[in-house]
């Protein structure tokens, strides 16, 4: 029988570590594929969707797709990304998978949940 052979174990990264890396900068020829999760034609669901647009021009100028899923028509469709509140954006690519739930009115805290701008270092 083998001996397990230690492997060199690397620590998980804090909140602060993840938070103060640099921010992903979009390759010109990347392509952002965005999945934005919405009930109907809500005032939430209506508004995510404006702030995204808007987000998208100013920071990924055409480089980007983005696909609305209807869970009132579609409710099944949930599954697969495993939403559980509305509005929801998931980025698809580039990797890795990201998830912001709300109506991203706070454009700073998009950015950084898409990984655009480093998040502020908690004080």
């Amino acid at each position: 029988m083998k001996k397990a052979t230690k492997r060199s174990e690397r620590q998980p990264l804090t909140l602060q570590q993840i938070s103060e890396r640099a921010p992903r900068k979009p390759k010109e020829s990347e392509t952002w594929e965005l999945r934005l999760y919405v009930a109907g034609q809500s005032p939430r669901s209506v508004a995510a969707f404006s702030n995204l647009k808007r987000i998208c021009d100013e920071h990924l100028s055409g480089r980007y797709n983005i696909e609305v899923v209807d869970l009132v028509k579609h409710p099944q469709l949930a599954v697969g990304d495993q939403i559980v509140a509305l509005p929801t954006l998931v980025r698809k690519l580039p990797q890795p998978l990201r998830k912001i739930v709300g109506d991203l009115r706070d454009t700073d805290r998009a950015l950084v949940g898409l990984q655009l701008r480093p998040g502020k270092s908690p004080e």
